[in-house]
């Protein structure tokens, strides 16, 4: 079965992040029966500041916690990034998981859901330009939401249309996931 996690793009105390990864979360169950998915929480992995002192593409992990990490991102065959947006681009948080890897992340498909004061559109263009740096194939479509207009006193509060923009982004992501399988049994036999 095809799996994709929804990964939350936020560590900060008070983060808005797991309200709206959870409803991208409860609304792709709810859209894509025949597909796995899996709230991936970056805090859940106490990454620090990158510590590897080999590059990712080398695959040569020394600590743990990156061991830990690469095993759970090469779980997925796709993903959906839940990024706010701080100061014009992405967490530092959001970068700094993805930075630690490099394969694991490789020939796979990738949607995004922002939020932030313009949506979170600055982010969502940052974070293109770091998903296609490690391989990653990202889908047209995005679900953005505003901060002032679908969150109400620090809950998450999304308008209907929000599930369907969902819903068209998903199959994006699915058929990008399921295609990119032949490439990615054939560059790891």
């Amino acid at each position: 079965m095809t799996r994709i996690a929804i990964l939350t793009g936020s560590t900060r105390p008070g983060r808005l992040n797991p309200q709206v990864a959870e409803w991208a979360l409860a609304e792709a169950e709810r859209a894509v029966p025949d597909v796995e998915f899996e709230l991936v929480d970056i805090a859940d992995y106490s990454l620090p500041l990158l510590d590897e002192p080999y590059p990712a593409s080398a695959r040569k992990y020394q600590n743990e916690h990156t061991k830990v990490w690469s095993a759970k991102i090469a779980a997925f065959d796709g993903f959906v990034f839940v990024t706010p947006e701080y100061n014009h681009s992405l967490s530092p948080a959001l970068t700094n998981a993805v930075d630690y890897l490099y394969y694991e992340w490789a020939d796979k498909a990738a949607g995004i859901v922002s939020y932030g004061g313009v949506k979170g559109a600055r982010s969502t263009e940052v974070l293109r330009g770091l998903l296609s740096a490690v391989g990653i194939a990202h889908v047209q479509r995005t679900v953005m939401f505003a901060l002032g207009t679908d969150f109400t006193d620090g809950v998450f509060t999304p308008s209907e249309r929000a599930a369907d923009a969902l819903s068209k982004m998903l199959e994006q992501v699915v058929a990008w996931t399921r295609a990119l399988e032949t490439v990615r049994k054939q560059a790891r036999p």
